[in-house]
């Protein structure tokens, strides 16, 4: 039986302070290396693997499912994208105008200007897209007012063709 020694992870100020490179770890196995950072906010986390020079740029293409209320569309847009960008990429699929478009992710309505990777969007996550009610409220009352207009006196008159 082998018996395995506990980790322990402490934070003490003289190793923050310090301007030594982050310290590594290894498994039981030996072979897994784990690097620490220090964040701005004094956090010490574990630092992230960086498998091609895009992804430490922050182009990371994901894939995010866009669902409407009668199907689903698979986008594929920048991590680092915006919502507004999202819309405009979903007017030419769905053909509702970025103004017309309202995008709810975990159940909150996010707006242009945020991004995709700051509110957690990752690849394969879903958004939901809504038409906006005031857009299709008025697309509604723009449609009654042409038919009611198509009216003479309180009989409506219908084209005959023969």
């Amino acid at each position: 039986m082998m018996k395995l020694r506990s980790k322990r992870f402490r934070r003490s100020s003289s190793k923050l302070s310090s301007k030594e490179p982050p310290p590594v770890e290894r498994s039981c196995s030996g072979n897994m290396e784990i690097r620490w950072e220090l964040r701005p906010g004094g956090m010490l986390v574990q630092k992230r693997v960086e498998s091609s020079g895009s992804e430490s740029s922050g182009e990371v293409m994901i894939t995010v499912r866009v669902s409407t209320v009668a199907k689903w569309h698979d986008i594929p847009i920048e991590s680092t994208s915006t919502f507004g960008e999202l819309k405009t990429l979903l007017a030419l699929v769905t053909g509702l105008e970025p103004g017309e478009q309202r995008l709810l992710f975990k159940g909150k309505e996010r707006e242009d200007s945020e991004h995709l990777h700051m509110v957690g969007v990752k690849d394969k996550d879903k958004v939901l897209l809504l038409e906006d009610p005031a857009i299709k409220e008025r697309k509604k009352l723009h449609g009654n007012h042409i038919s009611s207009s198509q009216q003479i006196g309180n009989h409506p008159f219908r084209t005959i063709s023969v």
